[in-house]
């Protein structure tokens, strides 16, 4: 008899990489349509998968693209789970590029400092 490729649902893989929390976390994400397979969407939980197949999904803000490498016995520990998958999904953009907030110059928040020299200079109504 030949042997057949290893192959598993498509979310306990998910589960077992550890992208998801728990299996029903997945197989909702699975089930939603927001999961691809070699560029094809899956509506299936029970979709098999197997070392070389390309999974395409949304993780929190981030779009993960991933290519199996193996399928795995159990969730195991972290660097266990790492070792399921190769990441091919484009780095982060660094956060440098984020303006830092601005200074009080008419624009922004004054600071408590800023609201005493104001508060000073405003002439008093009660009087």
């Amino acid at each position: 008899m030949a042997d057949q490729p290893e192959k598993i649902r498509l979310d306990k893989w998910l589960w077992y990489a550890r992208f998801f929390k728990t299996r029903g976390l997945s197989a909702k994400q699975v089930s939603a349509g927001h999961v691809r397979v070699n560029s094809e969407k899956v509506a299936k939980p029970a979709h098999s998968v197997g070392p070389g197949d390309v999974l395409t999904f949304a993780q929190a803000r981030q779009v993960r693209v991933v290519r199996i490498v193996d399928v795995g016995e159990r969730r195991g520990p972290a660097p266990e789970a790492q070792a399921l998958y190769e990441d091919l999904s484009p780095p982060p953009e660094p956060k440098d590029s984020v303006a830092p907030a601005p200074k009080y110059e008419g624009k922004g928040r004054p600071t408590k400092r800023d609201r005493r020299k104001l508060d000073l200079n405003r002439p008093d109504t009660l009087d």
